[in-house]
């Protein structure tokens, strides 16, 4: 995307995202937060917080997530709800297709090569490459705003951090240094789009094409203790993000939350 990336700053930010609002600190506990604050005091739909480092970063079920300063794309996107029928799973969904999109439309990424591992994490070569939190914003008994957080991998030093075994970075597989502004700004545009269409049947059919786990065996297990909820064959996925799966009893049950893994063929 570009010979020399420029780092990110406020000004950088300012020429991609336009007129967009927009944060953009050095360090910050969290995007989330800082974007969760943001909400509760007036910040507009589609209002995007920048981060180069967290101190607290997190993901799904709780777990800590760091990268260096300047080796990763790091922000949240406040989104507010147009009414309180949608779900806010469909926002992970928007969130999903949209960072998906824009590493194979921008970046040039094989669409064979880049899949979402059910609900919302992408995958680059069955590799990790970007993960979405998200995390409501309540007022009172109202679900007011959906904060979207993501944060993907572009040259994080992953041997340092003991991750090469289930994580990537994208700018190996490109063919210049990324410009993360830009890529940003390509991101929150698909966002915009598809946020402004969450209930449809395009955003779910065009999400579920994405998954990598339909028709194979899977596990599913609570991701606090590690129990397993249930493995066998995941058959399909709801409207609703349900992740259906098939037992060896033919019972079908509905995932809504859980960490799930491949496995290897049955063994009879």
């Amino acid at each position: 995307m570009s010979e020399h990336p420029e780092a990110l700053s406020a000004e950088r930010l300012r020429m991609a995202l336009g007129e967009r609002a927009f944060q953009f600190l050095e360090t910050t506990s969290s995007t989330n937060d800082v974007a969760q604050r943001w909400a509760a005091n007036g910040a507009p739909h589609g209002a995007v917080v920048v981060a180069e480092f967290q101190t607290e970063g997190r993901g799904r079920f709780g777990r800590r997530w760091q990268a260096p300063s300047g080796t990763a794309l790091l922000f949240s996107v406040v989104l507010y709800l147009a009414h309180l029928s949608i779900l806010p799973v469909r926002y992970g969904m928007a969130a999903a297709v949209s960072v998906r999109s824009a590493l194979i439309e921008l970046l040039g990424l094989d669409p064979s090569v880049v899949k979402l591992k059910w609900p919302n994490d992408i995958q680059l070569h069955g590799r990790k490459v970007c993960g979405i939190l998200l995390e409501p914003l309540w007022r009172g008994a109202s679900l007011e705003a959906i904060i979207v957080g993501v944060g993907i991998n572009v040259r994080v030093p992953l041997d340092e951090l003991g991750l090469r075994a289930i994580a990537t970075n994208l700018e190996p597989y490109c063919r210049a240094p990324i410009d993360r502004a830009l890529l940003l700004a390509d991101i929150l545009k698909r966002l915009d789009f598809w946020s402004e269409n969450a209930e449809s049947s395009a955003l779910f059919q065009t999400w579920r094409a994405a998954l990598n786990m339909l028709g194979k065996r899977v596990q599913a297990a609570d991701a606090t203790t590690g129990q397993q909820i249930v493995a066998g064959q995941a058959l399909d996925v709801g409207e609703d993000g349900a992740l259906l799966v098939r037992t060896d009893d033919g019972q079908i049950h509905r995932v809504f939350a859980g960490e799930v893994t491949l496995q290897g063929p049955k063994v009879e």
